[in-house]
């Protein structure tokens, strides 16, 4: 009979809470690109609860190569992508300045 160690329970607990306790955005993998989309696709991870939208603009254009602009693409819930406290991912496309 396997014991399981409260210890070993704690170990793996604060690993998959230190993985996501932090509430800051950070660029993860973008959705798949469409036809007729302009620029390559960026996509940040953030909650909606703790992060405004500018901040998760502002992270995007920064994911952005020079001479581009991020706009928004869509949104997704995809939590193989985000963790748990952050589980938004948007995506934008980075266009060429005009």
């Amino acid at each position: 009979m396997i014991r399981f160690r409260p210890t070993a329970a704690f170990a793996v607990a604060a690993a998959l809470i230190g993985c996501s306790s932090t509430f800051a955005p950070y660029a993860t993998i973008a959705s798949n690109p469409q036809p007729g989309d302009a620029g390559p696709r960026v996509a940040i991870c953030y909650n909606t609860m703790h992060t405004p939208l500018a901040t998760v603009h502002d992270q995007a254009q920064r994911e952005c190569p020079t001479n581009t602009v991020a706009e928004p693409a869509d949104t997704d819930f995809y939590m193989q992508v985000c963790p748990l406290l952050l589980p938004l991912r948007a995506s934008f496309i980075c266009t060429p300045t005009k």
